[in-house]
């Protein structure tokens, strides 16, 4: 693995820290965030509780009650996870490699499953069908999920079809595929939403029940949710028939 970049470490609170590379969309940014995370998922730091990955940073939460007490009084918890992390990141593997899914979605871009594909396409003086192709044609790499459980941040969308969010938000369905920047996501569930809506997809992003697959394209058993960070997703067409059929 190349040299990590440049990054900084600060607080969150009294009880996390975030390790920052920088405020950039970028993939091999975003490769080694993952490495970190993994790395500290197989060899977590003790007292840590969790640690939730970004598009350029990683946020690490842990137990500063417990850690206070194996600490004398001239030295915080936060000085002494800030080290253990500095060592982690001089000390990651470099030959890791991480795995990569494959995972294709279908989404429907018709009719009122695609609510703002006409209005978006007449604003980037494309055609419906263009549109639609551009969309379909590229592959998106999960940065991170946020927002709702199982909300999948995906980049980067072609130039031609970037997006302003809407200035009144509105509701979504559940599945709802939308594009806001260079970003293209799915709402797994329904909620008040600024994105452009251009399709559907009848996949569940989000289960609650992990002990039951939610589908047959990629799903993971026992996982919450269908997308991870460092999946690779393409997009394909359906018809409002196959749709209701899936």
């Amino acid at each position: 693995m190349p040299d990590l970049p440049s990054h900084t470490i600060f607080p969150l609170g009294d009880s996390a820290l975030t390790i920052d590379f920088g405020n950039v969309i970028d993939k091999q940014l975003n490769q080694k965030v993952l490495l970190l995370f993994q790395h500290l998922r197989a060899h977590p730091i003790p007292g840590m509780i969790e640690s939730l990955p970004a598009y350029n940073s990683l946020t690490i939460y842990y137990d500063a009650f417990q850690l206070h007490k194996q600490f004398p009084e001239n030295k915080t918890v936060y000085d002494w996870m800030a080290g253990q992390v500095e060592e982690r990141l001089q000390g990651l593997p470099q030959d890791t490699v991480l795995s990569t899914r494959n995972i294709e979605i279908p989404v429907c871009y018709e009719g009122e499953y695609a609510p703002d594909l006409t209005a978006f396409a007449t604003l980037k003086k494309i055609s419906v069908e263009e549109l639609v192709h551009i969309h379909t044609s590229a592959t998106y790499r999960v940065y991170m999920l946020g927002f709702l459980p199982g909300f999948a941040y995906m980049g980067e969308v072609d130039d031609r079809i970037i997006a302003p969010r809407k200035q009144q938000p509105g509701k979504v369905e559940a599945g709802s595929v939308g594009i806001a920047g260079k970003q293209t996501g799915i709402y797994p569930l329904s909620s008040p939403g600024g994105w452009q809506i251009i399709g559907r997809t009848p996949l569940k992003l989000f289960n609650p029940h992990p002990d039951i697959q939610m589908s047959e394209a990629g799903s993971l058993e026992n996982s919450l949710c269908l997308l991870q960070p460092g999946d690779e997703v393409k997009f394909y067409s359906i018809s409002q028939d196959e749709f209701k059929d899936h």
